[in-house]
């Protein structure tokens, strides 16, 4: 196998990871979804069940943050793999997934992991249940 042969293979198999997150990512939101479903259902009554579905929808959207986080991680990779084939750089070394994915991961820290956060299709649903949940439980407080 040659080199354009191994970095295409790379690339391949890059993108296959990358898909498979966002599979993922859909099975955190499912769980975050269903666990405040069923905490706000045998809890409707108490007003702490708001506070257990509160922190269990951020704990869900940390995890889904970190999710992405490893997930935006390979695209490092995957844009310098892209600017070969694209002739943009001359030389790749091949089979560098792990050390890019580390050097990238670390890279941008906990700014990183906010900036993701914030992302729309990260933050959703995890926001939602979390606001509608302080809201409720303070509007019980004060009632």
């Amino acid at each position: 196998m040659d080199k354009a042969d191994l970095l295409k293979a790379e690339y391949l198999h890059l993108q296959s990871v990358v898909e498979s997150f966002d599979q993922r990512s859909l099975t955190i939101k499912a769980w975050s979804v269903s666990l405040a479903a069923g905490v706000g259902a045998l809890g409707a009554e108490h007003e702490e069940s708001l506070l257990v579905i509160a922190g269990s929808a951020l704990m869900f959207w940390l995890i889904e943050g970190y999710w992405k986080s490893f997930q935006d991680a390979y695209y490092t990779r995957t844009r310098e793999l892209e600017a070969f084939f694209a002739g943009e750089i001359a030389d790749v070394v091949p089979m560098q997934i792990g050390r890019s994915w580390y050097k990238a991961w670390r890279k941008g820290g906990r700014k990183r992991l906010m900036r993701i956060m914030r992302w729309p299709h990260v933050a959703l649903p995890h926001v939602v249940v979390v606001i509608v949940s302080l809201v409720i439980y303070f509007i019980r407080l004060a009632a």
